[in-house]
Order: structure tokens, then sequence, then C-alpha cells
């Protein structure tokens, strides 16, 4: 058993910390727009695991791409980078402070890295006779 209990409660830690850099870069200056970093990053992932199940299952095919899987991780990348750049735009439109986008980047970055993490650590191999 590699993935125990330390490892979930490591990353519950740092989940932890993530949302709360985002609610701190909310909070300490009264505006509550950081707060959309951490949806963009807690759907992020959902494109990816959607697309993934999808396309051709062809044992007999050729090719190895999949283009159901290439267009989720395409989408998953799109909204990555929304997350790291909407506090980045806002911040330079002045709409919230500088360093309330950088807590939120920061933040996001950990929600992100947290849930790439554990689907890491957890995942499950289905090729089983």
């Amino acid at each position: 058993m590699a993935a125990g209990l330390k490892t979930v409660i490591l990353l519950s830690f740092v989940l932890a910390i993530g949302f709360l850099l985002i609610i701190l870069s909310c909070a300490l200056w009264q505006n509550w727009l950081p707060l959309i970093v951490a949806l963009t990053f807690v759907l992020a992932p959902l494109p990816n695991a959607i697309f993934s199940h999808c396309g051709n299952s062809d044992d007999f095919g050729s090719s190895d791409t999949n283009p159901a899987a290439d267009f989720g991780r395409f989408l998953t990348s799109c909204v990555v980078i929304t997350g790291f750049a909407l506090p980045l735009v806002l911040a330079h439109a002045e709409v919230i402070h500088p360093t309330a986008s950088a807590m939120s980047i920061v933040g996001g970055g950990l929600v992100y890295g947290t849930i790439l993490a554990y689907s890491a650590v957890f995942k499950t191999d289905s090729e089983e006779f």
C-alpha cells in the first residue's frame, strides 16, 4: 500500500492552504472576484476525465492516438491557462489588487496541483485479466 493515510493527510493540508490563499485574496481587499479562480481550477480536470473515456476503443486500429482524449486535454489546458491568466488580467485592469492576484494564482496552483497529485497517486490500472 504505497498511498496511505499520510498521503491523504498531506494532500488535504495542501488543498486547505490553497483554498485559504484564494479566500484570503478575496477577503483582505473586500473583492470577491478572485474566487472565480478556485472554480476554474476545480473544474479544470473535468474535460480530461470525461473525454479520456470517450473515443475509439478499437483494438484493430493502426493509430494509437485518441482524438477525444486529445480534445479533453486541450480543453483542460485552456481552463488551466484561464485560471492563471484571469487574475493577471483583473490586476492589470485594476479590478483587484496585484497582491490578491498573486495570492490567487499561488492558491489556484496549489489546488490544481493537489488534484493532479491525488489522481496520480490513487490511479488504478484497468489492465487486469
